[in-house]
């Protein structure tokens, strides 16, 4: 197979040191699904009554490890449970084979953790189209379930990986009634980025008692600002699952809209989607782009994303462009009202254009010396309204195209 790519230059110095939350355990193991040399799979066991809500893509080509995550997460029970994910294989565009490989690695997980097989969720990423070796992930259940380990959770995060140039962490501690609870997640991705209910492959633990509904409603909710705001290519993954467990074992309740908890939650998601932003194959610059002044906020996120997604917009700021006027045909190309009239347009502090022209004062080597920036922030006000939304998305470089030119080489 083809190298790995370089560590991103946008990437965190290391992984993160994670709380431990009781109830969940980790291992990881090499099975040789596609790649040598690494890890490949990685197993997380959840303690009895342990809750779970997730979301998961709304492909019409989603896999089957998606679709049997889907049938499973609308059930509630006490019972333990545990998730399996494999790298290097999506099972995805693999018809009756992929429905088998699921139903064979879940019921083996079941039997080697003695839980109930409907608790028993399974995640696939990698390549499409091809049948997964599920055989290979089967014979490593054994040193899987023998190595089980509160602390295994950055294995875990290395496992899942794919085109990935780093594992991805990120944990908090939360107030709930004037008590901490613990909260950590892992996530993959770094392309086939555009989301659509998640974000390729994350995984969030929280020691906190939280009745599923509860946990279902917050982690639709906080999605919708933070993994559903990013893009790295605009495509849509066929394996985008997010889950949330809550083990209960801190015994300290959430209720619905606690906001304590509902801060850490979101503080940890929306890390976690910047790092993949920040993972974006190929990607040397980091950017926000914040819409105001919309008819509405379902206007403005149309807006953002269709700067965010813009070939012409990505490959300006990765060549350091102040162009400008790409942002403008972004906007117009997208299908939410604007008035060519009154938009303005800031890179940074530095405002360009303002009532649908170029700003008096705008110096073009002001801006040119902003974008050598790794963060660059983008903002547009179209005066319109009161809509507003911000989304976040990486440069387009050289780097993706060789990085999937030779995906499955």
């Amino acid at each position: 197979m083809a190298s790995a790519p370089q560590r991103s230059p946008l990437a965190p110095e290391a992984f993160p040191d994670l709380p431990v939350i009781d109830g969940v355990s980790f291992a990881s193991a090499e099975a040789g699904v596609r790649y040598t040399g690494r890890t490949d799979v990685m197993l997380a066991k959840l303690a009895p009554g342990s809750t779970i809500a997730g979301v998961f893509t709304q492909s019409s080509t989603r896999s089957a490890a998606v679709l049997d995550c889907e049938e499973k997460i609308k059930f509630t029970s006490d019972a333990g449970a545990a998730i399996i994910v494999n790298s290097g294989n999506a099972n995805a565009f693999t018809g009756q084979d992929g429905r088998k490989s699921v139903k064979a690695v879940t019921n083996a997980v079941a039997q080697a953790l003695d839980v109930p097989e409907a608790r028993v969720f399974s995640a696939s990423t990698g390549v499409i189209g091809e049948k997964l070796p599920h055989d290979k992930i089967e014979a490593k259940l054994k040193e899987l379930s023998g190595n089980l380990s509160a602390n295994g959770i950055e294995g875990a995060a290395e496992a899942i990986m794919t085109t990935d140039t780093f594992a991805k962490g990120s944990g908090t501690t939360a107030t709930v009634e004037g008590q901490k609870v613990r909260i950590a997640g892992i996530a993959k991705g770094s392309g086939m980025i555009a989301p659509d209910m998640a974000t390729m492959l994350v995984y969030i633990f929280t020691d906190a008692l939280v009745d599923k509904p509860v946990l279902q409603s917050m982690v639709a909710a906080l999605n919708q600002t933070t993994f559903n705001c990013i893009s790295v290519d605009s495509d849509t993954s066929t394996s985008d699952t997010l889950l949330v467990a809550a083990t209960g074992a801190s015994g300290i309740r959430v209720t619905e809209n606690n906001l304590g908890f509902m801060e850490g939650l979101r503080r940890v998601m929306l890390d976690l989607a910047h790092q993949v932003v920040r993972d974006g194959e190929g990607a040397t610059k980091f950017v926000s782009i914040a819409v105001t002044g919309a008819s509405s906020d379902r206007d403005a996120r149309t807006h953002a994303m269709s700067i965010a997604n813009s070939p012409l917009v990505k490959t300006a700021i990765a060549g350091e462009d102040p162009n400008w006027g790409r942002i403008v045909m972004a906007i117009g190309k997208s299908g939410a009202p604007a008035d060519r009239d009154m938009i303005a347009i800031s890179f940074g502090p530095i405002q360009v254009a303002k009532d649908g022209w170029v700003n008096p004062g705008y110096k073009e080597k002001d801006a040119a010396a902003y974008m050598k920036n790794d963060v660059i922030d983008i903002s547009v006000d179209l005066g319109l309204g009161g809509g507003r939304a911000v989304v976040w998305t990486c440069d387009l470089t050289h780097g993706y195209i060789t990085i999937n030119a030779d995906y499955r080489s």
